[in-house]
This record gives C-alpha cells, sequence and structure tokens, in this order.
C-alpha cells in the first residue's frame, strides 16, 4: 500500500471524531459516573445515622435508624414479599406506561400536524400536566371501581399529555427545511411523519417519554395509596399506606427508597442510555 494513501476513511478529522467518540477507559467510567453516587448516599446514611446517634431526633417513631429500616428489608426478604412488592407496581407502571405511549404519540402528531386540533387539544395538554396525578383517583375509582382498570386510568390521565406534549414541542423544533426535503423526496402523509418528523423530533419526543414515566410512575404511587385493597395485591404505594396505618416508619421508609429505587433504575437502565444514544448520534455528546 502507498505510504502516501489514507490507511483508511477514519484519518484526518473522521479519525480525531471517532477518538473523541470512543468508549472512555473503565477507571474513567468508575471516577465520573459511579463513584460520585456511593459517595452521596454514604452521605446521606452518615448524616442519618448522626441524628439518631447524636439525638438530634430521639423519637424513633419519626426517624427510625437505618439499621432499623435496614433489618425491614432482611424482613422482607426473608419472607419472599420484598420482590412481590416491586414487581406489581412496575408491572402496572410499565403496562401503563406503554398504552400512554400508544395513546399519546398519535395524539401528539395529530396536534403537531392539524392546525384546527392543535388550537382546540394543546391548551388542554398543558391544562393537563398541571392537574396533579392524585386528582384522577376519587373520580377513577367511582367510574370503574377497586381493579386494575382504575389504576391504568390514572396512570393514562397522567402521562398522556406528558408524552403528547414532549412530542409536540420536539416536532416544533424540526427545521422546516427537513420537511421540504421531505415532500421533495416524497415523504408525505404517514411515511413523512415515519421517516422525517418522527426523526427529527426524536431529542423533544424523548424528554417528553421520561417525563411522561415519571408522570406514570407518580399517578401510578398515588393510586395505590389512595385506594389500596387486597384484591389488588401488594405494590409499593399499597406498601407505604400499610406502614402509615400500622404506625410502623421502618415500612414507611422501606417503600419510599423502593419506590424512589425503582425510579432512578428505569431512569438509568432505559432513558439515560436512549438519551445518550439519540445525542451521540446527532453529534451533541463527544464525551459519555
Amino acid at each position: 500500500m502507498d505510504a502516501a494513501q489514507p490507511r483508511s476513511p477514519e484519518t484526518g478529522l473522521d479519525a480525531l471524531e471517532v477518538s473523541a467518540a470512543g468508549r472512555p477507559p473503565l477507571r474513567q467510567t468508575f471516577a465520573r459516573k459511579i463513584l460520585p453516587p456511593v459517595i452521596a448516599i454514604a452521605l446521606i446514611l452518615v448524616v442519618w445515622q448522626a441524628l439518631i446517634s447524636l439525638r438530634i431526633v430521639e423519637d424513633p417513631t419519626k426517624l427510625p435508624s437505618p439499621a432499623d429500616v435496614g433489618n425491614e428489608f432482611k424482613d422482607a426478604w426473608l419472607q419472599g414479599r420484598l420482590l412481590g412488592y416491586i414487581w406489581t407496581s412496575i408491572a402496572r407502571g410499565l403496562l401503563g406506561f406503554l398504552l400512554a405511549l400508544a395513546i399519546g404519540t398519535p395524539l401528539g402528531l395529530l396536534v403537531a400536524r392539524v392546525t384546527f386540533v392543535r388550537a382546540a387539544v394543546k391548551p388542554l395538554l398543558t391544562g393537563l400536566q398541571s392537574l396533579p396525578s392524585v386528582a384522577w383517583v376519587p373520580p377513577a375509582v367511582i367510574w370503574l371501581g377497586l381493579n386494575n382498570s382504575m389504576m391504568y386510568a390514572v396512570i393514562l390521565l397522567g402521562a398522556v399529555p406528558s408524552i403528547a406534549g414532549g412530542l409536540v414541542s420536539g416536532i416544533d423544533q424540526v427545521p422546516p427545511l427537513f420537511l421540504r426535503a421531505g415532500r421533495t423526496m416524497g415523504a408525505t402523509g404517514l411515511r413523512g411523519a415515519w421517516h422525517i418528523v418522527l426523526p427529527a423530533a426524536l431529542p423533544g419526543y424523548l424528554a417528553g417519554l421520561k417525563q411522561g414515566w415519571a408522570f406514570s410512575w407518580r399517578s401510578l404511587m398515588a393510586a395505590e395509596i389512595i385506594a389500596s385493597s387486597p384484591d389488588l395485591g401488594i405494590g409499593l404505594g399499597a406498601l407505604l399506606e400499610n406502614g402509615r396505618n400500622a404506625g410502623s416508619m421502618p415500612m414507611v421508609f422501606e417503600a419510599i427508597l423502593l419506590i424512589l429505587f425503582v425510579g432512578v433504575a428505569v431512569d438509568l437502565l432505559i432513558f439515560s442510555p436512549l438519551e445518550r444514544r439519540v445525542l451521540r448520534s446527532r453529534g451533541l455528546l463527544v464525551k459519555s
């Protein structure tokens, strides 16, 4: 091979781009992404235990010790109930979110692309996003009764406006040149929406999905707390309510920590990788 000939298409500026976008070393990933939250959790535990040890909070019915909460987790695990609590809520939350996704996506496209629908529906979507999810629980119970359908109805009413609103915002930020180029190449109607509009609006749409999941999860917890019933099983919201009824602060803290854990885990395992992939594909994320 001629020495003056480039060895591969990745030379020059392409090589710089590929090198910058490469996977960082494991030590760097640990130092930048794993170590900081570990340190934050350790500091929280230290402060928590200090409040107990220094008798700043002396009443265990108001603030249990980390050991008491840990024993509550241990008992639930040994009795085989811990995973059941988590799965009951996650199964409802994910199914409700998928239903909201199936409804919110076409609704967002319709609102974004049809002027009359935008004028009629967009203010309603904005208003529904500001309405607390807990407000839907009483009417949903009256309409549907104490069952899973009521849970899914509350999730849909909380999540659909966020998903549709995020997609509308993303589409509004699509450069008109993209749409004209798509029409020139024959990408109109559903083809244009699938091949041009949705890919171009993906960052805003993804932000709407993240917000939609947050609303789904909060809506579900509100429904499980207010409308708890033995026939519905014990999810994390029902566990929180059971702890309040029993006056057991360790159980209350157990439920709170599990709710927080699931919310963070879904974001780290699903939405954050998707967001990084979308940003990296658009050249907006050089270092990961």
